[in-house]
């Protein structure tokens, strides 16, 4: 069974932008946080039908629908661990340093 790791900052990312939704609408940053969990569920089903972030980098990555966010994540033998929930706007690549173990 594959385990779900999500690394502390890409918890942070996800905390930020649901109070960033929030401060837009009420309720927004819950509906954000329901594709986030839809995303979550699509990666464990099937990590590696999920595309690679670059071809040369373990990456892979879930473009999320509704809202421009994507999702980075190492798919590690029995575990898949969420590195990033990036703006899709923001710095391509800046979190690549997180140690994912």
């Amino acid at each position: 069974m594959t385990r779900l790791r999500v690394a502390p900052e890409a918890e942070e990312e996800l905390a930020a932008a649901v109070d960033w939704y929030e401060a837009r609408r009420v309720g927004l940053g819950a509906e954000l946080v329901a594709d986030v969990d839809r995303a979550l569920e699509a990666i464990l089903e099937a990590p590696v039908s999920h595309p690679l972030w670059q071809s040369d980098r373990p990456y892979r990555r879930l473009v999320l629908q509704r809202f421009p966010f994507v999702i980075f994540f190492q798919h590690e033998d029995e575990d898949v661990v969420i590195v990033a929930i990036a703006h899709a706007r923001r710095r391509p690549g800046y979190w690549t340093r997180r140690a994912t173990r």
